[in-house]
């Protein structure tokens, strides 16, 4: 394995977050525990999902008065969800992020 670029893992760590959203792991302390990021690097990469065209947005739940709720991906842009969820062990590894 050859070592990641700063580019590389960026984009390749915002396809791995968008991939957790969707598969489930749907708040910052969760992806926080999946991957053992910090948690400014999980809010900032979620923030981050607009500029590759990934809409993600944050559900508050009903009646709660607090930031509670999830993240929820309603747009993958120009990406194919599924090519990602078959790649997204191999992203994770790339990253250092453990075995899911």
């Amino acid at each position: 394995m050859t070592a990641l670029t700063k580019t590389r893992s960026s984009f390749y760590r915002r396809l791995y977050v968008a991939h957790l959203v969707d598969s489930g792991v749907t708040s910052v302390p969760a992806i926080m525990a999946t991957t053992g990021m910090p948690r400014r690097t999980a809010q900032d990469t979620l923030g981050a999902l607009a500029e590759l065209d990934i809409v993600c947005e944050f559900e508050k739940d009903a009646g709660e008065r607090h930031n509670i709720g999830r993240y929820v991906i309603r747009d993958w842009g120009p990406f194919d969800p599924s090519w990602i969820s078959a790649h997204a062990a191999r992203l994770g590894a790339e990253l250092g992020y453990p075995p899911p």
